[in-house]
């Protein structure tokens, strides 16, 4: 579980939900916009509820872990909600060690500079 600062005030929420939660932020940020959105939290009276915040440019959002001894709530549909949004990073790249067993002839030399030919 994650403890999410907001606004000055404190929400707890899983790991999934807040780690999506603070990679749309910043995306959200990066293209110059706010949103609203609604996430789903843990009550101090370990309720469900919901908690709606206005993130990206001037919204600081903070996830911290927090000691959580009951059973943590699936709120994975939440999370892949926030993932689903148009701004979330979907793409990320890389950079992958060659395989030390595969039969390569050596790295690929491509020039992109260079038109293809058909």
């Amino acid at each position: 579980m994650r403890c999410v600062t907001y606004a000055g005030e404190t929400v707890l929420t899983t790991d999934d939900v807040a780690s999506s939660l603070i990679e749309l932020t910043a995306a959200v940020a990066k293209e110059g916009q706010a949103e609203a959105v609604s996430i789903p939290i843990v009550t101090n009276d370990n309720k469900v509820a919901q908690a709606e915040l206005v993130i990206g440019v001037g919204n600081d959002v903070l996830s911290a872990p927090v000691e959580w001894d009951d059973e943590e709530p699936d709120f994975s549909h939440a999370a892949k909600e926030l993932r689903d949004h148009r701004f979330f990073p979907h793409t990320q790249l890389r950079m992958v060690e060659p395989d030390p067993d595969a039969d390569d002839e050596g790295p690929i030399d491509w020039d992109f500079d260079q038109p293809t030919q058909a």
